[in-house]
């Protein structure tokens, strides 16, 4: 089947969400824009790390630029996105491999989520649009947008189970087997 290339120049939505409890999270991207909304699965350590290097590259151009740089340090609460993810909610694809890069010219943050190939694998990212690979949202966000995106990805990830103060592994309502603890529940 042909690649499809989903880009966003940029969104009009780009948010992390999830659907399910704590400790059974489904964890998605979704974009939309033009009438359009795809929606692409992912684990949840790929949105923590998503958010931090979204944070670490826009702390970066600010820290280069100084003063006069318009890259926010924070979100202020009228840019924050605290929707539910938009219905209907079906997955595109899940991600496999995830692209970020800075645009100084454009003064935008490029995120690529490419899909697992057909092999169930990640594979590394295809650099350009090809015609035949893993499908791909690609999407363009302003450094205010793209903050916004990386603050509602870190509060979700956040957001789960809490973590076991031994061995820092998630807990469920009635604990969890600590390793720490050889074996007794913590």
């Amino acid at each position: 089947m042909p690649r499809q290339v989903h880009e966003f120049d940029p969104p009009d939505r780009f948010v992390a969400g999830t659907v399910g409890a704590p400790g059974e999270r489904t964890f998605y991207l979704q974009a939309t824009g033009a009438g359009r909304l795809v929606s692409a699965a992912l684990e949840k350590v790929q949105v923590s790390a998503l958010a931090e290097r979204v944070d670490q590259i826009l702390d970066e151009v600010r820290r280069r630029e100084g003063a006069d740089s318009d890259v926010p340090v924070a979100v202020p609460a009228e840019a924050e996105d605290l929707a539910p993810l938009d219905t209907p909610l079906l997955e595109d694809f899940r991600v496999g491999t995830i692209g970020l890069a800075w645009e100084p010219e454009t003064r935008q943050i490029v995120i690529e989520a490419q899909a697992v190939s057909e092999s169930g694998e990640a594979a590394d990212l295809v650099e350009d649009d090809a015609t035949e690979g893993p499908d791909l949202l690609r999407v363009r966000l302003s450094p205010m947008a793209a903050r916004a995106f990386a603050k509602r990805a870190s509060s979700l990830v956040a957001a789960g189970r809490p973590t076991c103060q031994l061995c820092g592994l998630p807990m469920d309502p009635a604990g969890h087997v600590c390793p720490r603890q050889n074996g007794h529940r913590g």
